[in-house]
């Protein structure tokens, strides 16, 4: 339905922009629950289960029935969600986020690139283009003060590089498979078997969800569910209107963003990087005007 009201050039520039503007929020909301000391495999933890409960409210929306000879594809694809997460996050776990953050930009490289292998559509020149200076933008935009040198620098790229290939066969596949399944059959079995495999976590966390801080818990939830419903309007924007290379070049202003509301609003969260040197915020200008050159040619 929602297919035949909305062009789909048009929905892949909007939902995932609002998703990258939600991620931008959540990911605030979710820095202060870490500084009241969540920690980062807990947040993980608590936030795939609600991610996984507020996308079993698209199974509201019906669709074609299951079968049950097709189960490996949720399957597949909540293996590569679970894989993506943990690599990023033992990235940012070692290494610097001023690393780690830009090996993670090479996903639009990466969708552009497996487009034609997995889905068997060309990738044009303008794509390409806007790929590329999106993946530039993200650099400058996490560029920092210089001085100590950066750390696991070898784990750092392997990890997120790793994190990149499997989140960009993610999107593919939810894109390739989702037509079929229907986003309201799809989805929630994807989220419902990572949220199963989020309980391996468990065993990383450096103490029982118990001893969460109370005045982290709002926090925590709060982000949470933003994620959530960030994570539903973008790979729902993938599963019924495909175009995962222009999507992704889009959502990936949420970098874009996440400098803006940090500035803007960062304090309201006690967010301490609104101060920083001239020279990082001359990269970040350059990052943000890189970011929406490349969202202006995939619009355009």
């Amino acid at each position: 339905m929602l297919r035949a009201l909305v062009s789909p050039a048009f929905a892949t520039a909007l939902f995932p922009f609002v998703a990258a503007l939600l991620y931008a929020f959540g990911a605030l909301v979710l820095k202060r629950s870490s500084d009241l000391g969540v920690g980062l495999w807990r947040t993980t933890f608590v936030a795939n289960l609600i991610v996984a409960a507020l996308f079993s409210l698209l199974w509201l929306l019906g669709g074609p029935p299951v079968e049950k000879e097709l189960l490996w594809q949720p399957g597949v694809i909540a293996m590569c969600l679970f894989v993506g997460q943990i690599s990023q996050f033992l990235a940012l776990e070692k290494g610097d986020v001023s690393v780690a953050v830009p090996v993670f930009g090479l996903k639009v490289i990466l969708v552009a690139f497996l487009t034609p292998v997995l889905i068997g559509e060309a990738v044009g020149l303008k794509i390409w283009a806007a790929a590329l200076l999106s993946v530039l933008g993200i650099t400058f935009l996490n560029r920092k003060d210089a001085g100590a040198p950066p750390r696991n620098l070898l784990i750092t790229f392997i990890a997120g590089g790793i994190g990149s290939v499997a989140f960009a066969i993610f999107d593919l596949l939810v894109q390739k498979w989702g037509p079929a399944w229907g986003a309201g059959r799809l989805l929630p079995c994807i989220f419902w078997i990572n949220a199963l495999l989020s309980f391996g976590l468990i065993f990383r966390f450096s103490a029982p969800l118990s001893a969460v801080p109370g005045k982290a818990w709002p926090w925590l939830l709060g982000g949470s569910a933003l994620l959530g419903i960030q994570s539903i309007t973008f790979v729902s924007t993938l599963a019924i209107f495909g175009k995962a290379t222009t999507a992704n070049i889009v959502y990936a202003s949420r970098g874009l963003l996440s400098v803006v509301l940090v500035w803007m609003i960062g304090h309201w969260f006690k967010n301490a990087e609104q101060h920083l040197a001239p020279a990082v915020l001359r990269w970040r200008m350059a990052g943000a005007l890189m970011m929406m050159s490349a969202i202006v040619l995939v619009v355009v």
